[in-house]
């Protein structure tokens, strides 16, 4: 019984996200020719069989009725995200920290730090241990000043102003 139901279930969750696509290109539930509707409901109510259902699907898929993007072979899209150092970051007892502290981000990410502060400031990458690492290091930042990393695999990168050390700050890439 359960084997039957799995066999089951599956083609009807194919057609669902085939369903789905097909009125997803069109929006509107109207533009879905009735003799697709009709082997939906006949399969679901057991008056076609699995392979006639299937052949449906395939005689849509064929004749690009539905057309199934293949997402894998499409590059990722560059995304850009930005980490602000704001104005009081180099006080030792101020609450300015990195904005975001941890910024969490996909792969293939571009991210931009921008200098807020009044005096300058730096992002050095570091390892676990706390030592400077030559992932992403920049030149000093005036205020104003922009510096950017474009982050293609994921990890927990960790970075910090060598000129005010005390300011730590990660990127999440996933």
């Amino acid at each position: 019984m359960k084997y039957r139901t799995r066999k089951i279930s599956i083609p009807i969750m194919i057609f669902s996200v085939l369903l789905v696509s097909f009125s997803a290109n069109f929006a509107n539930a109207e533009s879905i020719p009735e003799w697709v509707k009709n082997n939906a409901l006949w399969y679901g109510q057991g008056v076609i069989s699995e392979t006639e259902f299937l052949n449906a699907i395939k005689f849509l898929i064929e004749n690009g009725v539905i057309i199934i993007e293949n997402t894998e072979d499409k590059p990722s899209k560059n995304m850009d995200a930005t980490v602000t150092i704001p104005n009081g970051n180099s006080d030792i007892a101020s609450s300015g920290f990195y904005l975001p502290l941890n910024l969490e981000i996909p792969a293939n990410t571009k991210v931009i730090w921008i200098n807020a502060d009044s005096v300058p400031h730096n992002i050095q990458s570091q390892n676990e241990f706390g030592k400077v690492t030559d992932l992403f290091n920049s030149p000093p930042l005036e205020t104003g000043d922009k510096f950017d990393f474009d982050f293609e695999e994921s990890g927990v990168f960790s970075y910090h102003c060598s000129f005010h050390p005390w300011r730590v700050g990660l990127v999440t890439v996933r």
